[in-house]
């Protein structure tokens, strides 16, 4: 007999394991029952001889039985040349035929008279029905029973030498992810041989919380999404598996945030003598209730032993840098140093500059007339000469830098901090878990540096409970006093009505820049070398460059127009922002760079083109680049595609709401979850198998609260082993090695 945390090898044989493992990254009964099917074959499974397949599409999955009426040897063309053997079934129409690499062996078994079933992909050449190196069973003679291993494991030898066929006679079959070297029949083999000698799987979950989700126990959930042909049983086999997945990974979540809260955190209180304090003093506006609200919370985690582990999400402009600013001078008063991470250059240059200016005398140590007790800021990006990071290295590594803001060079070895107290990560979605752990690791005398990461893009619940679930969340929701709101119009150049709106936008642009302000204009690539991402109906984007050329001799003829994309030099980069935000530049056409953190008040209006390939929440994000000063503000959505498609649905949305957070949710249920895990757990990508973050929120509710109550009742799960189990691909496995990690 055997259980979950059994090693296939010892359960099916090292011949049976080796490939599961090899190709499949299969070790243990729980990862083969954990490998579901992708789709089930429906109707009849087996087509006999003479039957005309229903209408087959590239990739499905198809069983033939019948008899070979051509046997034909051929060699590709190709050096080194390779014998195979192609096999075309009896009077099937469409031809059906099947492709076989190991002629040597196949030639002398599969010839013409033989009958046999053949099982695999579906694919079409030339008008024939093609299944390339299918498995096969031969059915009659003195042959019988030879074939695939893996349907010969299925089938059953009778006394007078035939193949019962009878358990193939299904209405459903179970289609498993492949590859050419374990086909799905291997799997569904290996998985009926296991579920055989399988135990009666103890189940983690008690029946409370199966009850209130109508769930199979976990032994009947393995076995029916493998075997039963009820399509109810299997929905609700997906229900329970969907909440062991969720049970899962929020019992991984929960060692990764109680391994943090087992490490010393440095302590930083608060005090009116220093930096912090009088920084709050000479704020020339007022904070709002929500970010007094969250300093509250900052300033009791960051006086703690405990490291703090939190993060702060807003809407853009709802002013998270000046309470992270505040939060690492707190850290400076209390003599250590702090690191910002963002993701791009231009990002980490403009938080330099804005942290300097919020500071002012605050950070003139080191200079001269400088104010006592000040600290200094420093900024290391990847495109600085050598001699000036050298400079800013050396600064770091003697303390002399208090608050430090950088891109992904700060995560070099050769940077060193003497006293590191506090990470702060901008724009969360952006990086990994290791790259932040690795920032984290530079602090020294035995401490774990309080970390605060923050995203300006709204989460919806189930991504916070799911992806973030090791952090706590703290939320911004109100604007500071003044922001001007966005007019947001969406405009598709098709739609008759709309036919002279684009001209009308162009002339907005004049009057705003003549008012003496400012625009954006955004295009999605940059030149035809870069590829045309979505696959739209209608002519291709328009690029950056051929934008610029043509607004410069069109529609803004005489504006003083700027460039600015991703392959421009850091430097380049730098001195088309300063001349933009000093009103040098009038109108910059861009691409998605500006998409995060470029702050330049004066900008009122942004015009988006082929704004159909952008997503939601980037839409978004773009949007807010302007409405940041005192002027009303407007954004145009242009797209050629019909208002009635999808992707006119989904720019309506936008221009219909400023409330991010509905967007968010708004964008997880187009996108998926696919999209959205990313790389956010350690740097590599995470799949839920059936876990929906779209849709089962409750689901995910639910399994946080059971961890929780399972992590304070039974923390090394003397009663609850399974959970174990259920965790092992959140916690075990190289995918997300960094979860347990403090």
């Amino acid at each position: 007999m055997a259980a979950l945390t059994d090693r296939l090898v010892h359960v099916i044989g090292a011949k049976s394991a080796k490939p599961l493992e090899e190709h499949l990254g299969l070790v243990t009964v729980d990862d083969l029952l954990r490998h579901y099917p992708r789709a089930y074959s429906k109707g009849a499974t087996i087509l006999e001889d003479g039957e005309s397949p229903p209408f087959l599409r590239e990739g499905d999955h198809v069983t033939f039985v019948d008899v070979i009426e051509k046997a034909e040897a051929k060699w590709t063309n190709r050096q080194p040349k390779r014998e195979f053997l192609v096999i075309t079934l009896a009077g099937r129409k469409p031809k059906v035929t099947a492709t076989f690499f190991n002629a040597r062996y196949t030639k002398r078994t599969l010839v013409v008279g033989t009958r046999l079933m053949l099982s695999g992909v579906v694919g079409y050449f030339r008008n024939a029905l093609q299944l390339t190196h299918p498995a096969f069973l031969i059915l009659e003679g003195p042959q019988a029973g030879k074939g695939s291993k893996s349907l010969a494991k299925v089938a059953s030898t009778t006394d007078d030498g035939e193949v019962d066929l009878s358990v193939f006679e299904r209405d459903f079959f179970p289609i498993y992810p492949a590859t050419a070297k374990v086909q799905s029949w291997d799997v569904y083999a290996c998985i009926r041989q296991v579920l055989d000698v399988l135990d009666p799987v103890d189940d983690p979950l008690p029946q409370s919380l199966k009850d209130q989700f109508y769930l199979f126990s976990q032994d009947e959930a393995l076995r029916a999404i493998h075997l039963t042909e009820n399509e109810g049983d299997r929905d609700r086999a997906r229900e329970r598996l969907a909440m062991d997945e969720a049970v899962g990974l929020q019992w991984a979540l929960m060692l990764r945030r109680h391994g943090d809260l087992a490490a010393t955190g440095p302590i930083a209180p608060a005090w009116d003598g220093g930096i912090a304090a009088a920084l709050r003093r000479q704020l020339p506006f007022e904070l709002t209730a929500g970010q007094r609200e969250v300093l509250e919370v900052l300033t009791a985690e960051l006086a703690s032993t405990t490291p703090m582990h939190r993060m702060l999400q807003g809407e853009v402009g709802s002013g998270k840098t000046i309470v992270s600013v505040i939060a690492m001078a707190q850290m400076v008063d209390a003599g250590y140093q702090c690191a910002l991470l963002a993701p791009t250059e231009v990002l980490a240059a403009q938080h330099a500059r804005s942290i300097r200016d919020v500071l002012g005398p605050l950070a003139t140590a080191g200079e001269l007339g400088g104010e006592d007790g000040a600290t200094r800021v420093a900024l290391l990006t990847g495109s600085m000469t050598a001699p000036q990071k050298r400079q800013v290295r050396q600064e770091i590594a003697s303390g002399e830098a208090g608050i430090v803001i950088g891109t992904h060079a700060l995560i070099q070895d050769s940077v060193e901090f003497q006293n590191l107290g506090l990470v702060v990560v901008d724009e969360q979605h952006r990086f990994g878990v290791d790259q932040r752990d690795r920032l984290r690791a530079k602090a020294s005398g035995g401490i774990t540096p309080h970390l605060l990461v923050m995203t300006a893009t709204p989460i919806p619940r189930t991504v916070a409970l799911t992806v973030y679930g090791d952090l706590e969340t703290s939320t911004l929701r109100e604007l500071p006093r003044g922001r001007q709101p966005i007019s947001t119009t969406a405009i598709f150049t098709r739609e008759e009505r709309h036919k002279k709106w684009l001209g009308r936008a162009w002339q907005r642009v004049r009057e705003e820049v003549a008012a003496g302000r400012q625009a954006y204009v955004v295009a999605s690539r940059i030149d035809e070398s870069e590829k045309d991402g979505a696959a739209q109906a209608g002519p291709p984007a328009v690029t950056v460059l051929e934008l610029l050329e043509g607004l410069s001799h069109g529609e803004l003829a005489g504006l003083r127009l700027g460039l600015m994309h991703g392959r421009l030099s850091g430097d380049e980069k730098d001195a088309v922002m300063t001349a933009f935000r000093a009103g040098e530049i009038d109108v910059l056409v861009c691409t998605t760079v500006i998409e995060v953190g470029v702050d330049v008040p004066n900008a009122t209006v942004m015009v988006v083109m082929d704004a159909d390939r952008f997503g939601i929440s980037q839409l978004h994000q773009l949007r807010g680049r302007i409405g940041r000063g005192q002027h009303p503000s407007v954004c145009l959505l242009v797209t050629n595609l019909p208002e009635a498609s999808k992707a006119g649905a989904r720019l309506k949305a936008v221009a219909s709401t400023l409330d991010g957070f509905a967007l968010a949710d708004l964008d997880l249920a187009e996108r998926r979850e696919g999209d959205v895990l990313g790389l956010t757990q350690s740097g590599r990508p995470i799949t839920l198998k059936m876990l929906s973050l779209a849709e089962h929120r409750s689901i995910i509710e639910a399994a946080r609260e059971f961890a929780e109550h399972v992590y304070e009742t039974d923390p090394r799960l003397v009663e609850h082993r399974g959970v174990e189990t259920l965790a092992a691909p959140f916690v075990a496995t190289e995918a997300v090695e960094y979860l347990d990690k403090a």
